[in-house]
């Protein structure tokens, strides 16, 4: 059955505080909260739920309720290393496709990202940085690779809440502008380097032997 427009705001909206990291992995996601939160029956609020579990930013449990995902340090190994097998080739396609309006929708990406990272906001930097790396496997033209790299960046944004503990974890603006740079050239084998190193360093600067505190409440992390 087709999600409702409500359900789907509601989802979009709690996936959005999601990859700002305004909701931390292992946060309770109460029904009666969001629907108080979000004005919306507890009906609409469980299908956003699941259409969230579907994607994995959600774990349902059986008589426990709904948390935001916390993936384990296994689970946050294998998705850096799908992501450094799949955005290289990615990457290569993309500079290969790439037309003048395409650079400049990467262009605006970069400046939105480096507003956050002057505005201290580190999440919405973190969540531009994923449009960013979207936007490519979008220009390469591989509706369903995208469509993996999406979910695995989505699952990164709760990997790196889990386990950040480096600055560098937040994508540098030197990586961005040089894959840029090398898209703009049509350079594929440069592009393919140049993102394989990225998501290395990246996947390098996460401590995956520790995790955050304990999360804020719904209240405190939803409401304006």
């Amino acid at each position: 059955m087709k999600p409702s427009a409500s359900s789907e705001i509601v989802a979009n909206a709690l996936t959005l505080a999601i990859h700002e990291h305004r909701l931390a992995p292992g946060t309770k996601l109460g029904e009666d909260d969001l629907a108080e939160i979000y004005g919306v029956s507890r009906t609409i609020v469980r299908a956003a739920l699941q259409s969230l579990s579907h994607i994995q930013l959600v774990d349902i449990r059986r008589n426990r309720g709904a948390f935001v995902a916390q993936p384990s340090p296994i689970e946050a190994h294998e998705v850096f290393e799908a992501r450094e097998l799949l955005e290289p080739r990615t990457a290569r396609n993309a500079a290969l496709n790439a037309t003048p309006k395409d650079i400049e929708n990467l262009r605006a990406h970069i400046e939105a990202e480096h507003a956050a990272i002057h505005a201290r906001d580190r999440g919405r930097a973190l969540r531009l940085s994923g449009l960013f790396h979207i936007e490519i496997a979008r220009i390469a033209g591989q509706t369903t690779i995208a469509e993996f790299i999406e979910t695995l960046i989505a699952r990164s944004s709760l990997i790196i809440a889990l386990y950040w503990r480096r600055e560098s974890a937040l994508c540098e603006s030197h990586a961005h502008h040089a894959l840029i740079r090398a898209i703009c050239d049509h350079d594929g084998s440069g592009a393919e380097e140049l993102m394989r190193s990225h998501l290395v360093d990246l996947h390098t600067a996460l401590d995956l032997r520790t995790q955050t505190e304990a999360p804020l409440s719904l209240r405190e992390a939803l409401q304006p």
